[in-house]
This record gives C-alpha cells, structure tokens and sequence, in this order.
C-alpha cells in the first residue's frame, strides 16, 4: 500500500545508497557511493539500535551530534532479563514455564505474564517492566497476585509439606510451584513461618545480571532529545529544514503497537511539514 502511494506521488525509492557524508549548503547534500542528493529538507528515519542482524545501526545519532542536538544516552527496552548465576541455576532449567506476575522496577508495575527461559525471565510482564529497570537495581515479582496461600493453611486443620504444595500448585504451574517450596523450605509449620512464605511468593526479589541486550530488545530506549525538536513537526530547533522521525527520537512506548504508532505518526507530521 505505501508502494502504491509513493508511485501516485512520483516518489523514487533509492537501496542501496548508504550515505557516506551530510553536509549542508542552502541545502542539504548527502553523499553516497552511487552520487550526491540534495534538498532543502531532510528527514532522518533511521531507527534505533535494537536488533542489529536487520540493519540496525547509530547513523541516525551520528547526525544528530554532526549538526549539534543533544542525544539521551540509549539501552535496550522492552528487552528480557538474563538471571545471576545463581538464579539460573535455581529456575532456568524450568524453561517455558510461564505465569501470571505482577513485576515491579521503582513506581511501575505491570501485571502479565512472566516466562522463564534458558538463560532467565522474558513475557510481557518482564518486558514491560526492563523498559524502566537500571543496571544493578532490584525487580520485585508477585507470584501470586490477588492471592493468598499462608491464610487457607492457617484456617485449615493440615499444615505439612503436602498441604502447602497442593496450595501453591493452585497458584503456580506445578513444576514452578515444587521448584520455590523446594528452594524456599519452612523450618516450621507456625504462623511466623506461613506469613514469611506468603511475604516471599508476593515480593520475589530479583536482581538480573543484565539484559539480552539489543539483540533481543524490541526498542531502543534514548536517541534525540525531544526538546531539540518542534513537537508539532519534528523539525530541529537549531537546524531548519532537518527532522527527525521514529525510534531515533528519545520516545519509547509499552508493547501493544505504541512504537509502531509513534513512528507512523512522527513520520505523519514531518511529512506534512515537508
């Protein structure tokens, strides 16, 4: 359909042309192998950093600094945690289980699912929440939101082993489930006891090593800095004529479309003011 459209309006679309200078005159002048371009207007849509393999890369930064914006430092977002050491060795072999989480960095929550995988914990709970996470800080995770598990056991009449792995299997997948009361086993079968495994399942405090970095990242959080640019036309403040559009701009949305909206709607208002 954009094909389409860009025929109807005599749009010549160049591959193959990577620029090797950008330099600007009355107008701007970009240089390639295959010749020299120039317009008075140029928009820069060239992307994040995430996902190098399909052609990721820092040109559109590059530029920016060249003409003298300010970029915000970037890092992978809506990116999966890789585990420490010893967390890996306690669930990462329970891959492919997955539950419903609330996962928490700082004031943001998220309440979805979390995954584990072979070298720590992805799903959209964990996702959503490394879009907020930095290196070194905690990521608190509810194992069992809206629910309890210390309350019907002291209720009940059966405190033992089996009664509380019954009780976390109606919460957890069974494998996950054995795993934590494995992992978290109670010294006694008290009331101290079931409120420490309860605090425990609700507030299951990881701290990654790190993250999958740009390979795996589904965005790149940083880029230009939107004070550099016209919120209406995203247009450079200090350099007329140059925009800059999409994920190359220091704004990052939720998973649910928002960044492929962002970028279609910057696109939107540059190209209007072209």
């Amino acid at each position: 359909m954009l094909e389409i459209e860009c025929q109807a309006q005599g749009v010549q679309i160049l591959v193959n042309h990577a620029p090797q200078e950008i330099r600007r005159t009355s107008e701007f002048v970009v240089t390639t192998e295959n010749g020299e371009f120039c317009a008075p207007a140029l928009v820069i849509a060239a992307g994040g950093l995430s996902i190098p393999k399909i052609g990721a890369t820092a040109f559109g930064y590059e530029v920016a600094r060249q003409f003298g914006l300010k970029v915000q430092a970037t890092r992978p977002a809506l990116v999966p945690f890789v585990l420490n050491p010893e967390d890996r060795g306690h669930y990462c072999d329970l891959a492919g289980v997955s539950a419903e989480v609330v996962a928490s960095s700082g004031h943001h929550h998220f309440r979805e699912k979390m995954l584990i995988t072979h070298r720590g914990l992805s799903g959209p709970a964990i996702l959503q929440v490394s879009s907020y996470w930095t290196s070194g800080s905690p990521v608190a995770i509810d194992l069992a939101p809206d629910r309890e598990v210390a309350g019907v056991l002291r209720a009940g009449k059966t405190r033992n082993e089996a009664a509380v792995r019954s009780a976390l299997r109606n919460i957890l997948p069974s494998r996950f489930a054995d795993r934590w009361l494995q992992l978290h086993a109670l010294d006694a079968w008290n009331n101290q006891s079931l409120a420490d495994l309860e605090r425990q399942l609700h507030e299951w405090i990881v701290i990654p090593a790190g993250t999958e970095g740009y390979e795996k990242a589904e965005v790149t959080a940083g880029g230009v800095d939107t004070d550099e640019l016209s919120a209406k036309t995203m247009e450079s403040r200090k350099v007329p004529g140059l925009y800059f559009v999409g994920e190359v701009v220091d704004v990052t949305g939720q998973l649910g479309g928002f960044n492929f909206q962002w970028a279609w709607s910057s696109g939107v208002a540059a190209g209007q003011a072209v």
